[in-house]
């Protein structure tokens, strides 16, 4: 998504500038705002903007991608419309770099007045409620409904980076003890391999199991990697926040749609956060009528099946030990020339 251009200041009633925060003396004024109302300032967002009264800067908010985050406004100006004219200029920013829904995440004491701003409420857990602009759920679902199924559904969320005959084994497993299952490739862009060869790869990989229906995450999956924490105190457990408002998520909105009544997991043996993640699913799915099934993890003759090791076989140059752990379908691109690109980036992080 591109950057859209920055704008000029734009004079409201009362002497009150809305104006895009870009200089040193202007950050630092909007990082002891944010900071003197409890909050934390976080760096890496896309845009910072600004509501100046009579020179004082007193309210603030950032748009980070499709997220905005970090909107302050003084006590003193509470209650009034600075809140609304600030979140109208983000979205309006967001929505002309070209995305279609905006999302922010707040404490839940807040959601309504985010409502009363035309945000729908998508999940709220204890510490943070989720929100979208825009119709972008509603709208993926309905894309989606030719999808739906009669009978015994479940699900599993993966995201390949690459597909293995572990992801095989578990999809394999977790067909047999279902009418229909729904593999949810998570979209987000952040894995080595893109999302459209990952996606690709989970189609081939399970093409010859009749029962499994492969489809994407869209944006409606709780990333560790762009979930905000400004708002949390020091000692919240920001990890587990994020994984109870993802299963939420998962278990409120989608699940339903699609009938789903059990969830498929691997076991971990050798990651802690996925480990808890599968801990967090344990706990909170029977809550929304949704069965946890952990299946165990296929092994090779080395160990664990893991994208981790495929990896790290390809960064050794170790191609020839690939067939124990990739399906031929992942294997024939791994070696391929259009896997070249991911190869060279492997072995370059390996010398690092």
């Amino acid at each position: 998504m591109c950057a859209s251009p920055v704008l000029p200041p734009v004079l409201k009633e009362n002497s009150i500038v809305i104006s895009e925060l870009a200089s040193g003396f202007d950050i630092a004024a909007a990082k002891d705002l944010i900071e003197r109302n409890g909050l934390c300032f976080e760096a890496g967002y896309d845009e910072l903007f600004g509501i100046h009264e009579l020179g004082e800067l007193v309210a603030v908010g950032a748009r980070s991608g499709n997220i905005l985050k970090m909107l302050v406004v003084e006590p003193s100006h509470q209650g009034g419309p600075l809140l609304g004219e600030l979140v109208t200029t983000l979205v309006g920013r967001g929505l002309d770099a070209g995305f279609e829904s905006l999302f922010i995440y707040t404490k839940p004491a807040y959601a309504q007045t985010f409502e009363s701003l035309n945000f729908t409420l998508l999940a709220s857990q204890g510490k943070v409620a989720l929100l979208e602009y825009g119709k972008g759920l509603k709208t993926w679902l309905a894309g989606q409904r030719s999808l739906i199924r009669p009978g015994l559904n479940g699900a599993v969320v993966m995201n390949c980076n690459p597909f293995t005959n572990g992801h095989r084994y578990l999809a394999e497993s977790a067909a047999r003890q279902v009418d229909n299952l729904y593999l949810f490739v998570v979209r987000e862009d952040r894995s080595l391999f893109p999302f459209d060869v990952r996606f690709r790869l989970v189609q081939e990989g399970v093409r010859d199991i009749g029962n499994v229906i492969v489809l994407d995450t869209s944006r409606y999956i709780v990333s560790g990697a762009t979930f905000p924490t400004y708002f949390f105190k020091k000692d919240d457990p920001v990890a587990r926040i994020q994984m109870e408002l993802d299963v939420t998520l998962f278990a409120s909105r989608i699940a339903p749609f699609f009938g789903i009544t059990r969830r498929f997991v691997g076991t971990e043996p050798n990651c802690q956060l996925t480990d808890s993640y599968n801990a967090t699913m344990k706990r909170l799915l029977p809550v929304h009528g949704i069965e946890l099934i952990e299946i165990e993890r296929k092994q090779a003759a080395s160990g664990v099946i893991s994208a981790s090791r495929v990896r790290e076989l390809i960064a050794n140059n170790e191609l020839s030990q690939l067939a124990d752990y990739v399906p031929a379908s992942t294997l024939a691109y791994l070696v391929s020339e259009a896997g070249e690109p991911i190869r060279n980036q492997l072995q370059l992080n390996l010398r690092r």
